[in-house]
């Protein structure tokens, strides 16, 4: 027999990088392993834990106990699979039913017991900007595309070209909650479906207008309902693989629902049995989406959310970060003084370096988000300079930030709320993803970086160093530089008063 130990000893092996991606969604969660190896992602292993995690989530937007058991105990499923993994990585994002429980730091602390991995609350847009770039990076297609995402909680509208989106947005209608709304009963009744159908109109009337404006090539459906669709329409059809869908297929399968009369009569195996008690609802759902935006056929995709989020890591760690791009986009709509900016980024990314080891701000993400706020920290200058910081904040609040996730545009928009003037320390919110103590020294490199530009003069500092000794943070200018400033050393007596707040004892000299 020939011996094969040595059978490849001559390959040259390429640098893989391994990456996983986790959506917390609100009817499953999904988990992918990856590799990135030669600019492409490889598929190596997927999990998915059906959770119904929207279940849970009552009128009042309280998770139930119930619920996050059930969470935890999916992660727990998907921990083995994730183990010795590097934090920058990995990547999970929680959609819909964690944007609106009130109570989604209940679930992420939980959830931080289990996995090692910071959970990103990501908003509808943002979820929706990433299913697209999963669906563009798997789907060749030429001319504009439209992308429906029907999840257990949400649904995604994306109208995009290549690499591109042009449109997006994401209603609060899915599977899950429309089950619970309109066939909580289990009953499949014509009255239920019209109700159902007539509740996801009302939805789209914010949408439908534009959408069909701007118009597409091809319709492009993703996630486990349409999915469940193509599949029944391929049995329908007597094919094997996935089949188009169309309104004909869509009005069949409602009449079908409505002879069978009840969930558990449905006789089609092409839906699993996790998927049947929700089966009626997304086809309902999907019903209303033809009808509203005038969809002729749909054609089903396997990537989605996840594999976008794959893709935007593989970006990231080439050091491609989507979130420049959004940084200038802002700076540009906004008509930020760039020459002011650079000046804010530069001193305060030259105090960061000096005291990153002693303040533990050694990780990446901490110091984009204090490049970013030194960046942007003058947005709102286009509403009005007085109390420019609270304008500043507000419109990186509600902006659509791509790149995002809720908790890094909070922080982002917490800089720069108190970049100035007097602040409140118990009004920072407190964030799971960021350490209290790093995001009061972010704040405090800001305010002094914008103190120091105040005059916004091109070479105006000298050579400072800064030193840190616990809380302690005292700052060495060149050449007696201070003593000719008395303007801005008695700023800088003020603003010693201020960071006091912040547990920071600030000296200069």
């Amino acid at each position: 027999m020939t011996d094969l130990e040595d059978a490849l000893a001559g390959v040259d092996s390429r640098e893989v990088t391994p990456v996983a991606a986790l959506d917390i969604g609100s009817n499953s969660f999904h988990l992918v392993v990856a590799r990135i190896m030669a600019g492409s992602v490889q598929i190596l292993h997927r999990v998915k834990q059906k959770v119904r995690l929207a279940d849970g989530l009552d009128d009042d937007g309280m998770l139930s106990k119930e619920a996050i058991e059930r969470g935890m105990a999916a992660l727990e499923e998907c921990k083995e699979s994730m183990l010795g993994f590097k934090p920058e990585k990995v990547r999970i994002v929680a959609t819909y039913t964690l944007r609106k429980a009130i109570n989604s730091g209940e679930f992420i602390s939980a959830a931080k017991k289990i996995l090692p991995y910071p959970v990103e609350v990501i908003s509808g847009v943002e979820e929706a900007r990433l299913i697209y770039q999963g669906v563009a990076h798997t789907n060749a297609a030429s001319g504009n595309r439209l992308v429906v995402d029907i999840g257990g909680g949400s649904t995604e509208f994306i109208v995009g070209e290549g690499f591109d989106p042009l449109l997006m947005r994401s209603l609060s209608m899915g599977c899950v909650n429309f089950t619970q709304r309109f066939f909580a009963d289990e009953e499949l009744k014509e009255k239920a479906f019209q109700k159902a159908i007539t509740a996801a109109h009302q939805e789209l009337e914010l949408i439908s207008d534009k959408y069909r404006a701007m118009g597409w090539d091809v319709c492009i459906g993703t996630s486990g309902t349409i999915k469940t669709l193509a599949n029944v329409c391929a049995e329908l059809e007597g094919r094997s693989e996935p089949a188009k869908i169309t309104k004909d297929n869509l009005k069949q399968l409602i009449k079908h629902c409505c002879e069978a009369g009840k969930v558990s009569k449905l006789n089609l195996s092409a839906i699993t049995e996790d998927r049947l008690p929700v089966f009626a609802a997304g086809l309902a759902v999907l019903m209303a989406v033809f009808e509203s935006l005038d969809i002729t056929e749909m054609e089903y995709s396997s990537a989605a959310l996840r594999e976008g989020v794959l893709y935007e890591m593989e970006d990231r760690l080439m050091h491609h970060d989507i979130r420049q791009r959004t940084a200038e986009s802002i700076a540009t709509r906004y008509d930020v003084d760039i020459h002011q900016a650079r000046r804010v980024l530069q001193t305060t990314s030259s105090l960061l370096q000096q005291v990153a080891d002693d303040w533990q701000l050694q990780e990446p993400e901490l110091q984009s988000i204090l490049g970013w706020a030194a960046l942007l920290h003058e947005v709102g200058l286009q509403i009005n300079s007085r109390r420019v910081q609270h304008h500043s904040a507000y419109i990186l609040t509600h902006a659509d930030l791509p790149g995002f996730n809720q908790e890094q545009q909070s922080l982002l928009a917490t800089l720069v709320a108190c970049h100035r003037k007097k602040f409140n320390a118990d009004d920072i919110p407190k964030f799971e993803q960021f350490q209290r103590e790093h995001v009061y020294a972010l704040i405090s490199l800001l305010r002094i970086g914008v103190l120091l530009n105040i005059k916004r003069q091109d070479n105006l500092l000298p050579e400072m160093n800064a030193k840190v000794d616990d809380d302690k943070l005292h700052l060495i200018f060149a050449d007696s530089w201070l003593e000719n400033k008395p303007l801005i050393e008695a700023d800088l007596g003020v603003e010693a008063g201020r960071q006091e707040s912040l547990g920071i004892t600030l000296s200069f000299a």
